[in-house]
């Protein structure tokens, strides 16, 4: 009974290891993608994407809540060419990517350094919430903060298979 309950627990933390790996990939693909955005967008590009998106339903319904939003919240961006946003999350995307890949591929020197690299973006993103809080920064580093102990946890049970 005592294995069963062991073995059972042993499962839930790799599931959710895995869950969190696959969460983390597509976290870091939109990060990429996010940073093609703002490296081919300018205002008037802007614009005229979300009117594509949006014409659609406002040709339905004028009053839609959703595409009228899209277009005051494009109308409120700016997005020029920034240089670091650009930057910050085409290489924030790109590592978690590669670290991603390489956890599954199960290199073993790729835990340690995945668990470094998130307590790195957790510093970050707290020393971000200090500048402009935000409750997604939080949960973000309690996300991070979760797959390290998942990863730590995986880790030491493919060091004691070796």
């Amino acid at each position: 009974m005592q294995i069963k309950k062991s073995i059972k627990s042993k499962d839930v933390f790799h599931m959710g290891f895995e869950i969190g790996l696959i969460l983390k990939g597509i976290n870091g693909l939109l990060e990429i993608v996010g940073g093609l955005l703002l490296l081919f967008l300018n205002p008037d590009r802007m614009d005229k994407l979300i009117i594509i998106l949006t014409q659609n339903e406002l040709s339905k319904d004028p009053n839609d809540k959703v595409a009228n939003t899209l277009i005051s919240l494009g109308h409120s961006l700016s997005i020029s060419p920034n240089h670091y946003g650009i930057y910050y999350l085409m290489t924030h995307g790109l590592i978690k990517c590669i670290l991603i890949f390489l956890l599954w591929r199960k290199k073993i020197w790729a835990y340690p350094l995945t668990m470094v690299v998130l307590a790195i973006f957790i510093t970050y993103q707290l020393y971000r919430y200090t500048i402009s809080p935000s409750a997604f920064l939080i949960a973000l580093s309690v996300f991070d903060s979760i797959m390290i102990v998942l990863i730590f946890l995986e880790y030491r049970k493919i060091k004691s298979h070796q």
